[in-house]
């Protein structure tokens, strides 16, 4: 096995008035960034076809309204944003060239990339960014990323190549947001079509790498090379299969029969039957993902502080990772592993992270169930860790008389519920661009401003996350931050237990793919095949 390690995060904040950042203030319009999408390789071969197994598929390829993780692994690819998250927390230019914020703060100012043309043929402009914006920060279009734009209250195309945000109060994440979780430029008028997500099914209407050839559900989703990428000599493959495929143990034969090419395990241990196998390579890549317990405070009995705070100190998180991924990960507090040096809490500073029976059951008396009581906890079909991890806790809350009966959902029925923020007592399963304000600000910001999925409605932890976005001294962020992680950690809406280890398998025909500590499949742009 391989492990790959990125070099620390560097350049943590941006600074107002200039973005302080590689690649961005000194950026010209003929310039781009050569760790777009990762390492450029030498020698690379143009041509060839690949196929990418994979346990879950997306259950629609919208990238304004469709939530799931799965989705986003994949969009990348189509379609993209002003700028790429560099996994050391750089926002990178992409269809953006420069980045300039006002004085105050309120206002950005970015130059666009000439030359981009959308899938359509049709060139971009800076209108097509304003309104693919302006689209997705309306919230009644129902993009869930309609909150990480709250702070932007117009948005202005004063010539074909410039886009100005105006801002009612600073926001230094603002180049990290836009990026490609739920950023996306598309061209005018496009989303006006009712029936706009339903045709994302059937073509792409983006400005990436890859163009959609064919999406059918339950079965394949395929791309084909964009010959019109505005990339000198990118992407390297001609097309890209993605098959959906019934377990871990179906995606190691696969690879070991040449049926497939690229796997990621979502449970590392899979990745075992392959250490001897002919022609294929298992690397172990840094994540920026996380596994967790959320808890929807109008859920059962989960309103109550105290009845969550005793769930927290029932769960051992080590036993749940090593039930569920064989330790291949990092036990985590209140951030993804990835981001804990940068900005995380320590663990033994934050509190209900050790196990303490007597506690819980003494919490859970006071708050008027001394003979516990029953819930549900729910798991998601194709994420095969939560069932080890399900069992595990189930029998771990039995300890102070929680009794968990073990549902499983579809993952569209699963994404409805997190929408409705109608979570309930659920697994959960995602990667954050590497940013504190976009991995928390969506989730646990009070309505309107934020999504709230827990239904969690902290005063105190909302400001903190205004905040945090409107200040720009890495300081005082982090202090900022930290205060959040604490509260956070104290209330429990979320059970952060671990990051796990990104584990990839490939044949190695497939040369330079990097994988992304997201998850997401932005390595494929500059992987090429052999023979």
């Amino acid at each position: 096995m391989t492990e790959f390690t990125l070099p620390r995060r560097t350049a943590l904040q941006l600074a107002l008035g200039s973005l302080a950042l590689p690649g961005i203030a000194e950026a010209q319009q003929a310039q781009i960034d050569p760790l777009l999408y990762g390492p450029t390789p030498e020698n690379a071969r143009r041509g060839g076809r690949i196929t990418v197994g994979s346990l879950v598929e997306p259950p629609a390829l919208d990238p304004f309204r469709q939530a799931a993780d799965a989705r986003i692994r994949v969009s990348p690819l189509m379609y993209q944003g002003l700028f790429f998250e560099d996994q050391s927390g750089v926002p990178r230019p992409l269809l953006a060239e420069s980045a300039t914020a006002a004085p105050d703060g309120k206002s950005w100012t970015f130059r666009l990339r000439r030359g981009v043309k959308f899938h359509t043929g049709q060139p971009m402009t800076s209108a097509d960014v304003k309104y693919s914006y302006d689209f997705m920060r309306n919230a009644a279009n129902g993009s869930p990323g309609a909150g990480d734009l709250s702070s932007v209250t117009s948005i202005d195309a004063p010539d074909d190549f410039t886009v100005v945000f105006n801002l009612s109060r600073p926001n230094a994440a603002l180049p990290m947001t836009l990026t490609n979780k739920y950023g996306a430029v598309v061209p005018r008028g496009f989303l006006d079509d009712a029936n706009s997500g339903t045709r994302m099914n059937e073509i792409s209407v983006g400005t990436g790498p890859f163009k959609l050839k064919q999406f059918r559900p339950n079965s394949t989703l395929v791309f084909e090379r964009n010959p019109d990428y505005w990339q000198p000599g990118l992407p390297y493959l001609d097309e890209i299969t993605f098959v959906t495929m019934p377990n871990s143990a179906a995606m190691a034969v696969g690879l070991q029969s040449r049926r497939i090419d690229l796997a990621m395990f979502s449970r590392p241990q899979d990745t075992q039957a392959l250490a001897n196998a002919q022609g294929v390579e298992v690397r172990r890549w840094p994540s920026l993902n996380q596994k967790t317990v959320d808890l929807d405070c109008k859920y059962n009995n989960l309103g109550d502080v105290r009845v969550r705070q005793a769930i927290a100190l029932a769960i051992d998180k080590k036993t749940v990772m090593d039930a569920s991924i064989s330790g291949y990960g990092t036990v985590i507090g209140t951030i993804v592993a990835g981001m804990q040096d940068a900005w995380g809490v320590p663990l033994d500073q934050l509190a209900n992270q050790r196990v303490d029976l007597d506690r819980a059951k003494a919490l859970l008396a006071a708050a008027g169930h001394p003979n516990g009581f029953d819930i549900d906890l729910t798991t998601i079909i194709g994420y095969d860790w939560m069932d080890a991890a399900a069992v595990t806790i189930a029998e771990q809350l039995r300890r102070i008389n929680i009794r968990v009966n073990i549902r499983k959902l579809e993952l569209g029925v699963w994404i409805r519920n997190f929408r409705a923020r109608e979570m309930g007592f659920t697994f959960n399963d995602w990667g954050t661009t590497p940013d504190p304000s976009l991995l928390y600000y969506r989730h646990f910001r009070a309505a309107p401003e934020g999504a709230d999925f827990r239904n969690w409605n902290h005063a105190r932890a909302s400001a903190l996350l205004d905040r945090g976005q409107e200040t720009a001294d890495p300081a005082a962020r982090r202090a900022i931050y930290a205060e959040f992680q604490k509260i956070l950690a104290e209330e429990v809406p979320t059970i952060m237990m671990f990051s796990s280890d990104v584990l990839t398998a490939n044949r190695t025909r497939l040369k330079n793919y990097v994988q992304h500590g997201t998850g997401w499949y932005f390595g494929l742009v500059k992987a090429w095949v052999e023979g």
